[in-house]
Order: C-alpha cells, then sequence, then structure tokens
C-alpha cells in the first residue's frame, strides 16, 4: 500500500497571510497610480505609487516579526513581492512616462527599456539576493519612484516639452544605476519612518495640487 501524496496548501490559504494582504494592499496602490497616470492626473499617481512603496516595505517588516511563518510562506510571499514589484516600479513608471509624454511612439523605446530592466533586476535579485544583509547590486527600483516623486514637484515650473525630455532622460539615468555593478544600502529599520513622513508631507503637497 503506498502513501498518499501530501496535500497541497491552497493559493488562498497564502494570500490571506498578513504580510502578503500588506503587499496586495501595495499592488491596488500601484494600480491607481496607472489609472490615474493613464488619465494624466500624474498628482494623483505619484500619490498612489508612494503608498505603493509603503506597502512594499510594510511587507517585510511585518513579515520578519510574525513567528510561526513557514518556509512556504517566506517563498510564497518572495514571489509575490517581485511579481509585485514589477507592476509598481516597472509598468507605472512606464505608462506614467508615455503618458506624460502624450503617447508618442518616440517614448515607447523608452517605457520598454524601464520594464526591461525591472524584469532583468528582479530576476537577478530572486537568485543571487542581497550582496549582504544590508547592500543591495545596483539601485533598488523602489528609490526610482522616490526620486521621481520629489523631482516632478518641480514640473508646474518647466515647460511641459522640456520637462518631458528632463524625465525622459531621468528615467533612463535610473537604469543605468538599476542594472550597475554598484553597491547600494538597503534602507530598513527608521529608515522606514522617514519614508512614511515623507510620503505623507508629498500626499498632502500633490493632493493640493490635484
Amino acid at each position: 500500500m503506498t502513501n498518499p501524496k501530501p496535500q497541497k496548501t491552497t493559493m488562498l490559504f497564502f494570500a490571506r497571510d498578513i504580510p502578503n494582504i500588506c503587499s496586495l494592499a501595495g499592488l491596488l496602490c500601484a494600480m491607481l497610480a496607472i489609472y490615474y497616470a493613464i488619465l494624466g492626473n500624474f498628482p494623483a499617481a505619484i500619490i498612489g505609487v508612494l503608498w505603493a512603496v509603503v506597502f512594499d516595505w510594510a511587507d517585510g517588516i511585518i513579515a520578519r516579526k510574525m513567528t510561526g511563518r513557514t518556509d512556504q510562506h517566506r517563498a510564497f510571499g518572495g514571489q509575490l513581492d517581485s511579481l509585485i514589484d514589477i507592476v509598481s516600479f516597472g509598468v507605472f513608471p512606464a505608462i506614467f512616462l508615455l503618458s506624460y509624454g502624450e503617447f508618442s511612439p518616440w517614448f515607447l523605446p523608452g517605457a520598454f527599456l524601464i520594464v526591461a530592466t525591472s524584469a532583468i533586476r528582479l530576476s537577478y535579485f530572486n537568485v543571487f539576493g542581497l550582496i549582504d544583509n544590508k547592500t543591495y547590486m545596483g539601485l533598488a527600483l523602489d528609490n526610482n519612484v522616490i526620486i521621481l516623486a520629489f523631482v516632478f514637484l518641480f514640473e508646474g515650473f518647466i515647460n511641459h516639452t522640456v520637462f518631458s525630455i528632463i524625465l525622459y532622460a531621468l528615467l533612463m539615468v535610473f537604469l543605468v544605476f538599476n542594472l550597475a555593478p554598484i553597491r547600494t544600502p538597503k534602507f530598513a529599520g527608521k529608515w522606514f519612518y522617514v519614508l512614511i513622513i515623507y510620503t505623507l508631507i508629498l500626499t498632502v503637497i500633490y493632493g493640493w495640487i490635484y
């Protein structure tokens, strides 16, 4: 008599895990950001993606503080987080660039490079991970949108055409640093509170602009 195969845990079982719920909340924020970017409401889009960053950082913090999570929970959470990252920090900035460029075909190559770079970087990270507990290889993708949110504050003071060129160039510079073989710090611990304050301040500013 053969032993029965162990029953596989269902997908929705992992979806109920609190860190994964946090990750999915970040995905919702990213989807709202994409929606508003397509509509051309760039302040609302930036608010959405900043909160996507907050949830992206929070899910790892929650996961590390929870007890009783299995290796399966950690593996599933890691994969879910990575897939959501490509939406938040790959697809979103690509659509943001396209929309700000009024969907001109000249902006398509840049949009493709953004998504391709995100896929390459996240694939590399999934295989090799961090250099050490506090160091990334290359610039982390979430840093791109954190910087973008600050730079976009000056959009109203610059001609649209000129700023579209600045935005295009800035995002292409980010790609170089995302893939560069350089060491960059992993912001954690107290930096999470800095991120929350930064996000709240920019949410108020962009909300006022909106």
